[in-house]
């Protein structure tokens, strides 16, 4: 049963969404449609909306929903959520599926909904556009929103610059993170490495080379300044391991050369790449030891 609702003011953010509604109205032919009710938010039975098939994410996180429905039972829902009608007594979720479900747990019977028309590409790009301009979103799942506008929607690398508000380079960069291999995309997504790693990685075309920096990166929580060094060092025909060895090798001979001229001692460092090691000082008595003692506290 719909009730109409007091009147709202939509956010900035949400009318940007939706646009012109009396043009969207007005653009579009739809049967069996009440007009009444076409651009108004009202309250709706929460068991008359049913779920956009077409939701690009998959992923909600359970916490965030559970931090929600707290919110919502305390001020209330703010921002209403957007649906399309389908027929008599049934909508369809456009956009605010978070909210939708956060209602569904504290047992909302019903809740205010901004009703509009819409085709099926439309809703689609519509829940893109909500699920890219979200905080909470992973770098590829931003990728595959990109991706999946730009197919569905048949549009260029420009026009959706323009409709989401990013930079082209920057919706590129984001869309080359797809060429990654799959192992080190859940990577990314599960935040073991950025997207700055990433970037760096997707310069190395050889999959097996991208995994062995992505393994490196795991296990030496290599920085991205670090990680772009070994790309351009492989780029470059140089082992990065081999240059990282020989760099410790050449640094560890100086040291230990000024460090026996100091104390008159054969001295022995020892490196990793990160620079955390041991040196080995060597004497052949008491007399001796107190001399590199002597050296070593008063420096001389």
């Amino acid at each position: 049963m719909v009730k109409r609702s007091k009147k709202r003011v939509l956010g900035r953010g949400l009318s940007v969404l939706l646009g012109d509604t009396e043009k969207n109205i007005s653009d579009q032919k739809v049967q069996n449609i009440d007009q009444e009710i076409i651009g108004k938010i009202i309250d709706l039975d929460i068991n008359e909306i049913e779920i956009n098939p077409l939701q690009p994410r998959s992923n909600f996180s359970e916490t965030l929903i559970e931090e929600l429905a707290r919110s919502i039972k305390t001020l209330g829902l703010i921002q209403p959520i957007t649906v399309r009608k389908l027929r008599p007594d049934k909508f369809q979720l456009i956009s605010g599926e978070r909210r939708f479900r956060a209602a569904q747990l504290i047992n909302l019977s019903k809740i205010p909904a901004y009703v509009r028309v819409a085709n099926d590409e439309e809703i689609l790009e519509m829940a893109l556009v909500e699920n890219i301009q979200r905080k909470d979103l992973d770098p590829i799942e931003i990728a595959l929103c990109y991706q999946r506008l730009i197919k569905e929607a048949n549009i260029t690398q420009d026009v959706l610059s323009e409709r989401v508000g990013k930079k082209r380079s920057t919706i590129a960069n984001y869309i080359r993170l797809l060429k990654l291999d799959p192992i080190i995309q859940t990577g990314i997504r599960d935040g073991f490495l950025s997207m700055g790693h990433g970037r760096a990685i997707i310069n190395i075309e050889e999959t097996d080379k991208q995994l062995e920096i992505y393994e490196k990166i795991i296990s030496k929580k290599l920085s991205v300044r670090q990680t772009e060094m070994i790309v351009s060092r492989l780029k470059n025909g140089i082992s990065s391991s081999d240059k990282v060895n020989k760099d410790i090798s050449n640094l560890s001979s100086e040291l230990e050369k000024e460090i026996e001229i100091f104390l008159d001692a054969i001295t022995k460092i020892r490196m990793n790449e990160k620079g955390k090691g041991n040196i080995k000082i060597f004497f052949n008595s008491k007399n001796e030891l107190k001399k590199i003692m002597k050296k070593i506290k008063h420096g001389k």
